[in-house]
């Protein structure tokens, strides 16, 4: 079995991380400012993180570029692998990304709107470098609907049938947000997470919800995710990476050193 990895995700607002509830919206002031991105990425660089997650939650909504600068100073203090979401609309916009310091460049708005986004970057730099993001939510029985643009559009999307589609043309690993635990501290929607584990042969990442160890074997195990991305729970210092790796290994949950 693959080591599983541990992930802290920094959301990016004006150049500071922020945290809400359920994709809280910026313009709401529905977000909390919890410090510097390169502060976090150090911190959590030291700590021992086996990727860091960069989304810039507003250049979709907002039509900005990505933090170009904060992924170039991280770089230059950091060696865990960068993967950045936000903003990006072509294969332009991936490469300042990647020659900026990312290893992976994450796509959502801008694949649902332009799919063939996903199979350009792919055979521009590889689907190892290409990681879809999906922001799903349950709106029926056995049924999770895809939103856009940090979850404020409905797309006609079903989450499992999004997340093959963006295998066919590329994607070399899903990241799936569940809208529905976002920041709620109440565990990984595990249902969504298993059934799209089992549906496409790429790693997934599960996200959202995360605050109790309890939670990560959960949706390591029962879930089958073949990683765990956090924020939270790392942000506002309940547990250290270290802590939660240790943990896994307690429970015979194999993951990196």
């Amino acid at each position: 079995m693959l080591a599983k990895r541990v992930i802290p995700c920094l959301d990016v607002h004006n150049g500071q991380v922020t945290r809400g509830q359920q994709f809280g919206r910026a313009e709401a002031n529905g977000l909390r400012n919890v410090g510097d991105p390169v502060d976090l990425a150090i911190r959590y660089n030291d700590q021992g993180a086996d990727e860091l997650v960069f989304f810039d939650i507003t250049a979709s909504s907002e039509g900005r570029k990505s933090i170009i600068e904060v992924i170039e100073r991280t770089a230059d203090r950091c060696f865990m692998p960068l993967t950045v979401g936000g903003g990006v609309r072509s294969v332009e916009d991936m490469r300042a990304l990647l020659r900026a310091g990312a290893d992976k460049i994450s796509l959502n708005s801008a694949a649902l709107a332009r799919p063939e986004i996903i199979a350009e970057g792919a055979f521009a730099f590889g689907r190892q470098c290409m990681v879809v993001s999906i922001d799903a939510k349950k709106t029926g029985p056995d049924e999770w609907t895809v939103f856009s643009r940090g979850s404020r559009e409905k797309t006609s999307w079903e989450a499992r049938a999004w997340a093959r589609k963006a295998v066919e043309l590329g994607a070399g690993e899903i990241v799936l947000n569940s809208i529905d635990s976002d920041g709620m501290q109440s565990g990984y929607d595990i249902e969504i997470t298993r059934k799209i584990s089992e549906e496409v042969p790429v790693p997934v990442v599960a996200s959202g919800g995360a605050w109790e160890l309890s939670h990560f074997t959960a949706v390591l195990e029962q879930g089958k995710a073949d990683a765990i991305l956090a924020a939270s729970v790392f942000h506002y210092g309940k547990f250290t990476i270290g802590e939660v790796k240790a943990y896994l290994a307690e429970h015979h949950v194999p993951v990196r050193n």
